[in-house]
């Protein structure tokens, strides 16, 4: 009868102990067997007579805990056995009495209750660990509280280590062991991790459920990184794809054991499984791979949305709007929710009420004092199922019947006409079990005010019983209207209306304690202040980790699939909303990517991999920044995870040199140009080359895409411009490339790029001579030419010129070691830089230049100075490419060092 969930919230269950419990104040001193709890905050006593009740004595209660001595002649002990504590008190919860749940039943009087322990020997260092709790328990304020409860607890974890005798097999290799605990919805449990070469375990401080619990890696299929308490130092293991709930949920006492243990097990994983990325299910959604639920199901996980953590509870929409007529009609669009607002703004008239108020606050400003998702609303949906956790979260009690989830068209008025009430709904709405529905366990949730017990939730008329109203959900979930509509939806929750000027326009507004980075934990010091806020945070409710700062794409529906090739692939292919960058999610501002330039000094190398046979060519990462694809000299495409520091794919086209890489919007396809004239384009998603474009008559040596375009530059002395309307992997149709226009040259082209606009194109060449081309014309026309280089670029010299962001001017380099700059309209050379020795890459923002040298060095140019500002040492041979995120905040170099390294802003 026993569980975490008797404890209070953030308490700890250390130790038991087998003991007979006698109650002084009761006429018989009746004497109970059962077993005695040491918990940080509580002694708990759970007799083995199920009728009768569990005894729980919070320790701020006790007025004394001492164990009688021998000499006592009233001790009752002493009569019997020894090994007594006697506990005195003023208030006692008695619970699960005659094994019902109920509310617990408080008894508010002074009592004395004696412990007769089994083993005698333990009283002394019982009774030492319960003055040393109660002590903790009567600190004035929570802050210091808990920093004693966390002492004792990191001392007795430093005192015991993993059992080793709980192998599964005498030969499995140790890789790591470290403290850890397993956290289950409210409720945490301290002990011991251990990772082998074949098993996870974790084995319990207080041998609680059981002495330890073993996940075996082979059947490990997910894993995720997960926030707890606003701190990254969870972690979450599932051995199935497609399941709502894992198999365990740990959380770590630094990141650092986290990260080592995410990085074993992953390591492990991704020789048997594809590790999935927010695009890559996005991918198989819009193509109808998997369903709108399973789409949230996954979106929800990338979010750290988990059903362990009730204040980070999976979020799922209302769908249906219609709870008052008889038959649902799925095909009328009044049937449904508007998928483009928030819950709050359903509704014009509160909406009125709440804008008005938003705009008369004082900053921080927030439109609505209660969040879509919190602990309270996901108990309020589930406590016909989980009452027990109700009562854990409402400190013994039931709500009052009448705020109680009474029925279905009910809750729904409310969350359109309440005033505080915008909560969106939960998984379980569109799942196959109904249990949730349905009082079954027959629970006392007490009387409505017209005098009704509160027992199953009232169903709308549609709905002939609670399993016909779950399959009436998951049809209207996968609606027609709904795969029309749902991106919207996303947008608001996961995506880019889910903060800043996008937020607000959409009165999507909610406290800014519950986004992520909303508040720094570390830098508050006041212990008290710390452990208020995160109660507070974790109580109201978080808002999920931002996915996508783009518009998300909409589905590819039937109806859709009557278009042209072109248009279905528009969509399909259309930019990418995933962030640019998993470490950042702020919005891509002038201001701050301004910010990063100024600090762009401040680079550090974060991490260094050799992963080729020799020098990198080229480098594209995707739009979230977990996987970096690298071309190299050695003829290989190579793609790395970011996450698992591991590499997941190594392609080899022929036996020729690959020159560069880049990855399609969507993130679905990687083309990369060869030595061998081709030009080849690699499927992510399905692993295996998609197509061959055999365009040049010499070496692929630069390739550019934008807007449905392929630009390819050759030492055949030609740029040519291509349309390309992409295959279907599935069906195995192969990519219509036309030929839009062929530039002519008169020597070896080595670079091109292209300017933001998308309006002119440089190219240049193994003489010096770069031309600017105007590709908005169907012909596309010479702009400008200009021998603005007195030697030639080097061969194969990625980014070798680069325009800048007001498409004015373009910066080149070249074998000269000279930086220059041209004015693009007039072809007038306008500033000239001189290096030591020649710069093989760079990034520039119109002002400061970060390049790649010849030596293996980043150099960083103060251009309108003309001098070096800072060096940073990096490879040890020259640096052949450079990739910098749109933030300018995160910058990946390639080497001829066979290298790439990982360079992160610090700031």
């Amino acid at each position: 009868r026993f569980s975490l969930l008797l404890l209070n919230l953030e308490e700890y269950y250390f130790e038991q102990h087998t003991a007979n419990h006698i109650n002084k104040d009761s006429k018989d001193e009746r004497k109970f067997r059962g077993s005695l709890k040491i918990c940080s905050k509580s002694i708990i006593f759970e007799p083995d007579d199920n009728i009768q009740p569990i005894i729980k004595i919070p320790l701020r209660d006790c007025i004394s805990i001492k164990a009688p001595e021998d000499n006592e002649a009233n001790n009752p002990f002493t009569r019997n056995s020894s090994g007594g504590i006697s506990v005195v008190c003023n208030q006692v919860f008695l619970i699960k009495e005659r094994n019902v749940i109920a509310p617990y039943k408080t008894v508010r009087s002074r009592t004395e209750h004696l412990f007769q322990l089994d083993v005698a020997g333990k009283v002394g260092d019982v009774v030492q660990t319960l003055h040393q709790l109660y002590r903790a328990s009567c600190l004035d304020k929570m802050g210091d509280q808990a920093a004693m409860i966390t002492a004792i607890l990191q001392s007795r974890l430093a005192r015991t280590s993993f059992d080793k005798n709980r192998f599964q097999s005498i030969s499995e290799t140790l890789h790591m062991e470290c403290k850890a605990e397993m956290v289950t919805p409210l409720v945490t449990n301290p002990g011991h991790v251990c990772v082998t070469d074949a098993n996870l375990y974790f084995q319990p401080l207080n041998g609680y459920p059981k002495p330890v619990v073993q996940i075996t890696l082979q059947n490990v299929r997910r894993i995720y990184k997960r926030r707890h308490g606003l701190m990254p130092l969870g972690l979450e293991v599932f051995c199935t794809e497609n399941d709502l709930c894992s198999d365990i949920y740990l959380k770590f006492y630094n990141y650092q054991d986290r990260d080592e243990v995410y990085f074993l097990i992953a390591t492990y994983i991704e020789n048997h499984i594809t590790e999935h990325t927010a695009e890559s299910y996005m991918l198989q959604w819009q193509r109808g791979h998997i369903s709108n639920y399973q789409y949230l199901l996954h979106l929800n996980n990338l979010a750290d949305r988990s059903c362990n953590d009730l204040s980070q509870y999976p979020v799922f929409p209302w769908i249906i709007a219609d709870y008052s007529s008889s038959v649902l009609d799925l095909t009328k669009p009044e049937t449904f929710r508007d998928l483009s607002k928030p819950v709050g703004a359903l509704n014009q008239e509160r909406l009125d009420r709440l804008v008005t108020r938003y705009q008369e606050m004082p900053e921080p400003k927030f439109m609505y004092g209660s969040h879509y998702s919190s602990p309270g609303y996901v108990l309020f949906y589930l406590v016909r199922v989980a009452p027990e956790y109700m009562l854990c979260l409402q400190n013994g009690k039931f709500d009052h019947a009448d705020r109680m989830f009474n029925s279905i068209a009910e809750t729904w008025k409310n969350c359109l006409d309440g005033a505080t009430d915008f909560k969106e709904l939960i998984p379980e709405f569109y799942e196959n079990d109904s249990s949730f529905l349905v009082n079954s366990l027959k629970l006392d949730l007490g009387k409505r005010q017209g005098g009704k017990m509160v027992e199953d939730v009232e169903l709308p008329p549609w709905a002939s019983g609670p399993d016909d109203f779950l399959q009436k959900s998951q049809e209207a979930l996968e609606s027609p209207y709904v795969s029309e509509h749902l991106h919207e939806w996303i947008d608001i929750i996961f995506g880019y209306k889910q903060k800043g000027s996008e937020a607000v326009a959409a009165h999507n507004v909610f406290h800014p304690l519950t986004y992520e980075g909303g508040v720094d934990l570390n830098s508050i010091m006041d212990p008290n202040e710390k452990v208020a806020l995160l109660t507070q945070i974790l109580e109201f409710g978080q808002t999920p980790k931002q996915l996508f700062t783009t518009p998300h794409p909409q589905r590819i529906i039937p109806k859709l699939k009557s278009l042209s090739r072109t248009s279905s692939h528009s969509i399909s292919i259309s930019e990418s909303p995933v962030s640019p960058n998993e470490e950042s999610f702020e919005d891509l501002t002038e201001e701050s990517i301004t910010l990063a330039w100024n600090n762009i000094a401040k680079l550090k190398l974060d991490k260094q991999y050799k992963i080729h046979k020799e020098a990198i060519t080229g480098i594209a990462v995707t739009s979230n920044g977990s996987s970096v694809f690298t071309t190299s000299q050695d003829s290989t495409l190579k793609m790395f995870s970011k996450e698992s520091k591991t590499i997941q794919r190594s392609v080899s086209f022929s036996n020729m040199a690959l020159s560069s890489c880049l990855i399609l919007p969507g993130d679905t396809t990687v083309i990369s140009s060869s030595w061998d004239n081709h030009i080849y384009f690699y499927s992510i998603a399905f692993g295996r080359q998609q197509d061959i474009l055999m365009g040049h008559d010499d070496a692929v040596s630069k390739i550019c895409w934008r807007d449905g375009r392929l630009y390819s530059a050759s030492w055949d002395s030609t740029v040519k411009v291509w349309h390309c309307v992409p295959g279907e992997t599935m069906s195995n149709k192969k990519h219509h490339f036309e030929l839009l226009a062929e530039l002519e040259h008169d020597v070896s082209v080595n670079t091109i790029d292209l300017n933001a606009a998308n309006t002119m194109l440089a190219s240049g060449t193994k003489e010096g001579t770069i031309s600017v081309w105007d590709v908005t014309t169907a012909t596309v026309a010479l702009v400008t030419g200009t021998e603005c280089l007195n030697m030639p670029f080097l061969l194969f010299l990625l980014l070798a010129f680069f325009f800048c962001t007001d498409s004015r001017h373009l910066l080149s380099t070249g074998e000269d070691c000279c930086f220059k700059v041209v004015d693009v309209q007039t072809g007038m050379l306008i500033s000239s830089v001189t290096a030591e020795e020649p710069q093989r890459c760079f990034k520039w923002d119109g002002n400061t230049i970060l390049s790649g040298s010849q030596s293996g060095e980043l150099l960083i140019w103060d251009l309108l100075g003309g001098k070096v500002i800072e060096r940073i040492k990096g490879h040890t041979g020259a640096v052949m490419s450079m990739w910098m995120n749109e933030q300018c905040s995160s910058v990946i170099t390639g080497g001829e060092d066979k290298q790439i390294m990982f360079w992160k802003l610090q700031y």
